[in-house]
């Protein structure tokens, strides 16, 4: 999806960002960059803080609102651009980004849960030390990174990465249960995003 480093900006896609969205929405993806150039040597816990605190500086807002209309998944230049998004745009944009910064596929997961306090669909990043471990929880509606197990808040639904998809369980990975590919949202998502760096 992405190597390390790579972010997939070109001067050419600045320039029209900055055509479409202003000179702040440029700068915003050369910030973006920034935080990827600074921080590649980092640790991964680290690069969590970093990458979480980030995007959720960004404002909350429904695709019907933001995109007219009902699921739309942004890609992170969309969602920088444009300084907001959903739950998914959120914790699409911080695998993404955690991607660039070589934090192994292996470890993440985008994963979609009930918020049962709100009872409603909604989506965060995890992040899985071994396969066996409680993961972490990066949420844009909770500043802090906290162990699943301590996010009760949440009912795990099921999860994906580039690689695969997984029924969810709050220890450990979960079953898998195919492709990520087999997500038409997902897929849609993986085609944008390669148009948008030019590779496809």
């Amino acid at each position: 999806m992405a190597t390390a480093g790579s972010l997939g900006l070109t001067e050419e896609m600045l320039a029209l960002v900055a055509r479409e969205y202003g000179r702040s929405a440029r700068n915003r993806l050369l910030d973006w960059q920034k935080l990827v150039d600074d921080n590649i040597s980092a640790t991964d816990q680290q690069k969590l803080e970093t990458v979480n605190r980030f995007f959720n500086r960004n404002r909350f807002e429904s695709d019907l609102d933001h995109w007219n209309k009902v699921d739309y998944w942004a890609t992170p230049v969309e969602f920088l651009a444009t300084k907001g998004g959903d739950c998914e745009d959120f914790a699409i944009a911080k695998y993404i980004t955690l991607r660039a910064l070589d934090v192994p596929d292996s470890k993440l997961r985008i994963s979609y849960v009930k918020a049962l306090r709100l009872n409603q669909a909604h989506m965060v990043l995890t992040y899985y030390e071994t396969p066996r471990s409680v993961p972490l929880v990066l949420d844009n509606l909770v500043n802090s990174i906290q162990p699943a197990t301590q996010r009760t808040d949440l009912q795990p639904v099921y999860n994906f990465n580039g690689d695969g998809l997984w029924l969810a369980k709050m220890r450990g990975e979960g079953q898998r249960m195919g492709s990520s590919q087999d997500l038409d949202m997902w897929r849609d998502f993986v085609t944008r995003l390669k148009r948008e760096r030019g590779s496809e």
